[in-house]
């Protein structure tokens, strides 16, 4: 069920929620949190699709920011807002508001959804595209237990994961991190097998266009204290993390994408094998997210200390060592 309500105010948002409460058995009981998407317009329902998906394993309150302030090359913006409810099969296992406010009502992001946060629950705020420069200090931001960015919408990915960086704040997390979960698990893996002899050095090959080769690469330097090696290519035909060499004296164990989510894994004295590898879809990486409410501190040892140490990435062969 979808319901507009155009040129309106917070407060008429609200009411209606309780109306459809009242009238129709929609609640908020059983909500465990509110996700804040801070999208721009157009582009909000690529993130309310991920957000439904999700919520069927986190039902919450979904609230679509999107907003047109006054432009100086344009003049001025008419001061309105707009919005729409979506509950039951509109809404997943949530209820979705969309905020759509411009001029004068653009103006505070933070005063548009303070009324409508749920009581007693956790804040997560998401930016699918374009992030702020501190997400911390942002106004929807302060409100924030978690705060959810992805590098690789932004224009320079590299460049945007060196000034997350440097803007950290605990809570901070970043889809190119969450992209490497089912990289960083597989290599546990192996690395937990015999022979167990140190790794002497790390080789990682990715797209320029992809921070989570970079962060991949700042990590098991961290993590294993080895020479680390990793070359960006021209994103032109393959996107993301090729491949990954990890050099032992018993041998050099190599673990690359093939396509169609299929990685193949090659070690000394053992056959070659196929694993499933499949790249991250915008769904899997917000309800990875949303199972955690406190600070990932690995996260933000890589973001800060490992990724200081392996230096900025380029579209060259860049080598740290430890």
């Amino acid at each position: 069920m979808i319901i507009d309500l155009p040129n309106t105010t917070i407060s008429q948002v609200s009411k209606a929620l309780v109306k459809m409460r009242d009238e129709n058995g929609v609640v908020a009981l059983g909500r465990v949190l509110t996700l804040i998407i801070a999208a721009s317009t157009g582009s909000e329902e690529e993130a309310i699709e991920a957000a439904n998906d999700a919520s069927r394993e986190h039902p919450m309150r979904v609230l679509v920011v999107c907003t047109n302030p006054a432009d100086a090359d344009q003049g001025p913006v008419e001061s309105r807002l707009d919005a729409e409810i979506r509950v039951g099969g509109d809404a997943g296992a949530s209820e979705v508001i969309i905020l759509r406010a411009s001029g004068e009502a653009a103006s505070d992001e933070q005063s548009l959804v303070m009324g409508l946060l749920l009581p007693d629950a956790p804040v997560v705020t998401w930016w699918p595209g374009l992030a702020p420069t501190v997400p911390g200090l942002a106004p929807l931001g302060r409100i924030a237990h978690r705060r959810i960015t992805d590098a690789s919408a932004q224009p320079n990915p590299q460049a945007a994961l060196q000034q997350l960086a440097e803007n950290y704040k605990p809570g901070d997390i970043d889809f190119a991190w969450t992209r490497l979960t089912l990289w960083r698990a597989q290599l546990a893996a192996v690395l937990d097998q015999p022979p167990y002899s140190p790794v002497t050095a790390v080789y990682i090959e990715g797209s320029d266009d992809s921070p989570s080769t970079t962060l991949l690469s700042a990590w098991l330097q961290f993590a294993l204290e080895a020479d680390t090696e990793y070359v960006l290519t021209p994103g032109i035909t393959s996107h993301g993390i090729h491949s990954v060499r990890l050099e032992r004296s018993t041998g050099a164990i190599e673990l690359s994408r093939t396509g169609g989510g299929v990685a193949r894994l090659t070690q000394p004295e053992q056959p070659t094998h196929s694993l499933a590898l499949p790249r991250r879809n915008l769904r899997d990486c917000l309800a990875d997210e949303l199972r955690r409410l406190d600070p990932d501190e690995l996260y933000g040892l890589v973001i800060t200390e490992a990724l200081a140490r392996l230096g900025a990435a380029t579209p060259m062969t860049t080598r740290s060592a430890v």
